[in-house]
């Protein structure tokens, strides 16, 4: 059987740099998960004693703590300050762009649309920058019937795909007196997804590598599945299941923006032996 990696997968710029500077910032905890990956949270506790810590309430004065990639809310943050806290800021840089656009937006009196999901850390860390509350949707047909002001300003989850996104603001342009688009989609996700799109037309199986709780590896497997019935996410090569690939020619295989190229590796070279 073939193996085709993806021409794009795995980390991203803003993941790199979150891993690097845990690993610079040995014994300190961070405010939720770092990453969406269960395997390489395991890795910074094990080999660097990052720990991970859900709630402000547990923080110690003058503790060190590093924000995690997809940013916290604005009252978390002023918590940590409150506390003294050594804090180092993983925030993706891409992250850190709605959060500024949804606080400037909102002040200047327009009424804050985001795209993305409404439970994701990411999302709610953008949320509680905003002074007046915005609506939040994950599709076009949740934007019919909400109450819109005259002046609308969109923004977007990060890992969000770029068609999706086009069709509300398009709805929101023929509906609204005056829309702000702001194209706050990362690049790598754009170019993850459109790799996954063109290899998964090319191979009989398709097998997508991140975490099953990773909005932009649901996000990869989603379109996989548009072009490759038998597509799969697996959170490490132990997931992998030999029924999968009877009778498969191709297999193509790429990696969400939190998965590390070691278990990309793991789950190649165990699907190379079978």
């Amino acid at each position: 059987m073939e193996i085709k990696l993806a021409k794009k997968y795995g980390f991203c710029f803003g993941v790199k740099r979150a891993i690097q500077l845990a690993e610079k910032s040995a014994g300190a905890i961070t405010f939720g998960p770092l990453i969406h990956n269960e395997r390489e949270i395991k890795r910074l506790e094990d080999s660097y004693s990052v720990f991970v810590e859900n709630s402000t309430e547990n923080v110690k004065d003058n503790q060190s703590v590093i924000i995690r990639t997809h940013g916290i809310t604005k009252q978390d943050l002023d918590i940590l300050k409150s506390k003294n806290a050594k804090i180092t800021d993983a925030t993706c840089p891409f992250v850190i762009k709605p959060q500024q656009i949804a606080e400037s937006m909102s002040k200047e009196g327009y009424c804050i649309v985001i795209f993305g999901d409404v439970t994701h850390p990411e999302i709610k860390g953008v949320m509680s920058y905003s002074v007046s509350e915005p609506i939040v949707v994950g599709s076009l047909e949740e934007l019919y019937g909400k109450k819109l002001g005259k002046k609308v300003a969109l923004i977007s989850q990060t890992t969000k795909q770029t068609k999706k996104f086009l069709e509300i603001a398009d709805y929101l342009m023929q509906n609204c007196y005056e829309t702000r688009v702001f194209n706050t989609i990362c690049n790598a996700t754009f170019d993850n997804q459109e790799a996954v799109r063109e290899l998964s037309q090319e191979v009989d199986i398709m097998i997508v590598v991140g975490g099953k709780t990773s909005s932009n590896t649901k996000q990869l497997l989603h379109i996989a599945q548009m072009y490759c019935k038998d597509s799969y996410l697996v959170e490490d090569e132990n997931d992998l299941e030999d029924l999968w690939f009877r009778d498969k020619k191709i297999c193509g295989i790429t990696a969400g923006a939190s998965t590390p190229d070691w278990i990309v590796k793991k789950v190649q070279d165990k699907i190379s032996k079978l």
